[in-house]
């Protein structure tokens, strides 16, 4: 499991898509989310504002898991 330091109280599911390399811009998110489904904490995410925050475990395909920590 990878861990993604978070540098303000959460981000959203397209900034952490940006950040790991899965896009290269916000207006390729809604691409990405509309043929790939992450899980977020067990459940299927698609909304690309999620706020994901400390402890917050990502599935991304092709990527594995990611954990979301406060620095």
């Amino acid at each position: 499991m990878q861990d993604v330091p978070l540098r303000s109280e959460y981000i959203t599911l397209g900034q952490l898509l940006k950040l790991v390399g899965e896009v290269n811009s916000g207006g390729e998110v809604k691409d990405y989310l509309a043929v790939e489904t992450p899980i977020v904490n067990g459940q299927e995410e698609v909304r690309r504002g999620r706020k994901l925050r400390d402890g917050d475990v990502i599935y991304l395909r092709g990527v594995g898991e990611l954990r979301c920590v406060s620095v």
